[in-house]
């Protein structure tokens, strides 16, 4: 069997504005680490990124390609409506143009929206109960957490106002029967967030199934988590983690910023 065709995909470093060429190596990063951690669902969840100085353009990945093989330059650029604002090749899925697009149009504030079907993630969403305060990381998931019914593929535009209607102006949503959502106002605040989120599916999917009595945090203690988070990364975000995962990156699966 032949070796399948290397990519070729011509660099768009010269072609856009330095702000926007980090914003390229960073989410490219960021889908590298989504398929790193596990979270990846084939070609089939979305990040999206805001092209810096724009209110209505962003970038998101091309359809086909694995998160793990995804470049800066490989990265499509579209607008509101979901019109490809350059000339890639690639095409762009629906669903994902409907959630995302939908979520930057009204919040100005969430420059990246990371969504994820991972297991755990899943799991949890087809839960009744959504997410239980069992462990340090639900906690702060839980001091910024809305929910967003199934309505079935996110293809119709009319979901449109109840899914930013769910979010409000909280920075994880948990979309039931479906999977995950983050936002952030850095790419690294939106992955850090996802990595609490899912950590505390998980956790949650493990503590169910020890059949152990499970022992809730208490409600006084959760009142407090959005000023704690805060203190944990010296109010830096997820910038205070993000240098170091770029350093992972590059030892297991570099060219990203290219």
């Amino acid at each position: 069997m032949n070796a399948p065709e290397k990519l070729r995909i011509s660099s768009m470093r010269e072609r856009v504005s330095p702000e926007e060429w980090q914003v390229r190596v960073d989410l490219a990063a960021c889908y590298r680490l989504v398929a790193d951690f596990g979270w990846s669902d084939l070609i089939f969840t979305h990040i999206t990124a805001r092209v810096p100085g724009t209110e209505d353009q962003f970038l998101i990945n091309p359809y086909g390609l694995m998160f793990d093989e995804i470049t800066a330059s490989s990265l499509v650029k579209i607008d509101l409506g979901g019109n490809k604002l350059d000339d890639s090749p690639f095409h762009v899925n629906p669903a994902g143009f409907t959630i995302h697009s939908a979520i930057h149009a009204v919040r100005h504030d969430a420059h990246c929206v990371l969504h994820v079907h991972s297991l755990n993630g899943v799991a949890v969403s087809a839960q009744k109960g959504g997410l239980l305060p069992l462990s340090q990381q639900s906690m702060f998931v839980l001091a910024s957490l809305g929910y967003h019914g199934y309505e079935g593929v996110a293809l119709n535009a009319d979901e449109k106002p109840r899914l930013v209607a769910d979010l409000g102006d909280k920075n994880n949503l948990m979309l039931r029967n479906h999977g995950l959502l983050t936002v952030g106002k850095t790419i690294a605040d939106a992955f850090l967030n996802m990595y609490i989120f899912e950590a505390a599916c998980t956790i949650q999917v493990r503590a169910q199934a020890g059949g152990g009595e499970l022992n809730p945090i208490p409600l006084a203690v959760l009142e407090g988590a959005a000023r704690q988070a805060k203190e944990v990364t010296k109010s830096q975000g997820g910038m205070l983690a993000w240098p170091g995962l770029l350093r992972r990156l590059d030892r297991k699966n570099p060219g990203y910023a290219t």
